[in-house]
């Protein structure tokens, strides 16, 4: 065995098979139901559908780094420090995920889910309250922190 194989998908089979995963991956259950779905329609082994998708992850994220030297942004990922704000991002979509997309699920249409996501977001920074900021929506804390920098100093 030389351990060279041949790909009988074209690059544009590939590509339409990643973007239908992408595209349509929350009309399922999970994203590996998305995966075997689109993969039994084109023909390959979920496996390998699976392996363009992380490939596809990879070669996005790449083209977004280049995306941004050229324009001269530096970006929030990828330094020392910067796991933190990855870790928060993980959090909030896990959860995200937990309460709305997985719980409230299955979903009619694209719409539906923004609609859903949209006031999950509202009521997430507006009126989910908070023991460790006084038992207040995150909002109300953020306005009560900038009113306090507009109040004058009071003296000793």
């Amino acid at each position: 065995m030389t351990g060279k194989t041949t790909n009988k998908f074209s690059v544009e089979v590939r590509t339409r098979a990643v973007r239908m995963v992408q595209e349509h991956g929350g009309e399922y259950p999970s994203r590996w139901a998305a995966v075997v779905s689109v993969a039994g329609k084109i023909g390959c082994s979920a496996h390998t559908l699976n392996e363009w998708l992380k490939k596809a992850e990879v070669d996005g994220g790449i083209r977004y780094s280049e995306r941004l030297a050229e324009a001269a942004i530096e970006p929030s990922v990828g330094s020392v420090g910067d796991s933190y704000d990855n870790a928060l991002a993980e959090s909030i979509n896990g959860l995200y995920k937990a309460e709305v997309i997985h719980r409230r699920g299955p979903w009619r249409s694209i719409e539906v889910v923004e609609f859903a996501t949209l006031e999950w977001v509202d009521w997430f920074n507006h009126r989910r309250l908070l023991e460790p900021i006084g038992n207040i929506p995150p909002a109300e804390a953020e306005a009560n922190f900038y009113a306090a920098l507009e109040q004058p100093a009071m003296a000793a």
